[in-house]
């Protein structure tokens, strides 16, 4: 499964750790995402608030589930 998890702090941490952990993860993207966050996945530039941006890489990197915190 491929996540797209939108926000950049502490929960948005938190949330990527677990979902990290997970087995049925394919591939974990945080958008924008911090430093702490890039170790679990890959942070995408971008703002939360960009709903153009977002609906692109959904599209482009066939993202299952998005997780807004």
């Amino acid at each position: 499964m491929n996540i797209l998890l939108l926000g950049s702090g502490g929960r948005e941490h938190a949330f990527a750790q677990k979902l990290s952990e997970s087995a049925l993860l394919k591939h974990l993207y945080i958008m924008p995402g911090n430093a702490g966050t890039l170790q679990l996945g890959t942070n995408i530039s971008g703002s939360v608030n960009d709903f153009d941006h977002i609906k692109k890489t959904v599209l482009e990197k066939k993202i299952d589930m998005v997780i807004v915190i």
